[in-house]
């Protein structure tokens, strides 16, 4: 019976994130393509906020689902003063596609929308990628050196200078897995090596409206759950930790230019991943205990 239930549950989900997914798409898409064909600054800021208004609602909706259907316990610390009028720079862990679905759950309407940098193939993937890209999401490739499109970073921080904006990277630039986490010889014991170029570059371009980096830090005490498995019930609790951190106190500077900025980013960034290794650790080693909704 137990697993029927928990079939049921994630049969549920599904159908309520896919149909939700599907009503909101098109509205977005009406406004994407009337921002492209009246490209004047300021009807371009009418049109971003009515697509984040969308798009906070599809959020919403999600959450609601979750709420009603996923019995999941919430622990999370960080979030008090946090603004809808800042802009943002979230920096978090990535263990599994269940991340982007803590992430909106904990900032959705605490701070602006969130748009995250995506891999190009995901463009194609079916309604989301018309969704994504219609949110404004901007789809990164890899260049032979494996750094992040840097043209790319620049047109979106032009167009995220525009309104108030939360951008989301994975700076580990994929999942966490044991098989990479040996590939690469990682020194921290729940992190795969941090990429330093793709963060430096949004710093750059986002730096005269960016003045608060968020790092979060997210553990699932049972284990990294699969998509699928979250929705069928099986994470039983996510811990969220959120530190805002001055852009102030974060070295600044042209990172493929500059040696000295470079091997000092380097070393800030080494330093934060090698903090949140530990506090992972910590978290993991707290007994549970009751969370929040």
């Amino acid at each position: 019976m137990k697993s029927l239930l928990s079939l049921l549950r994630g049969l549920l989900s599904l159908l309520f994130f896919s149909l939700n997914t599907v009503v909101w798409t098109l509205p977005l898409l009406v406004l994407h393509l009337l921002k492209l064909l009246i490209p004047r600054r300021g009807w371009r800021a009418r049109f971003g906020r009515g697509q984040d208004a969308i798009g906070t609602a599809w959020i919403a909706f999600n959450n609601l689902t979750l709420r009603v259907l996923n019995p999941v316990r919430w622990d999370v610390e960080g979030t008090e003063g946090l603004s809808r009028a800042e802009w943002y720079l979230v920096v978090a862990n990535h263990r599994s596609w269940v991340d982007i679905l803590v992430l909106q759950k904990v900032f959705n309407r605490r701070i602006p929308f969130l748009k995250f940098f995506l891999k190009k193939e995901l463009f194609w993937v079916p309604i989301l990628g018309l969704a994504w890209w219609s949110l404004d999401y901007p789809f990164l490739e890899r260049s032979t050196r494996g750094e992040r499109d840097l043209e790319t970073i620049r047109r979106a921080a032009d167009r995220f200078s525009l309104l108030p904006v939360s951008i989301m990277n994975f700076v580990e630039g994929t999942r966490f897995t044991p098989e990479k986490w040996g590939a690469q010889r990682s020194p921290y014991r729940h992190l795969l090596k941090p990429k330093a170029g793709g963060l430096a570059a949004i710093l750059q371009a986002m730096e005269n409206r960016v003045h608060t980096l968020l790092d979060v830090t997210i553990v699932y005490p049972g284990g990294t759950p699969t998509f699928w498995g979250f929705l069928r019930g099986g994470v039983g609790e996510v811990r969220v930790r959120v530190k805002a951190l001055p852009l102030a106190e974060i070295p600044l500077g042209d990172y493929r230019a500059d040696k000295t900025y470079r091997r000092a980013f380097g070393i800030w960034l080494k330093e934060m991943w090698s903090r949140k290794d530990d506090e992972i650790t910590a978290l993991l080693d707290d007994p549970q205990k009751p969370g929040m909704s």
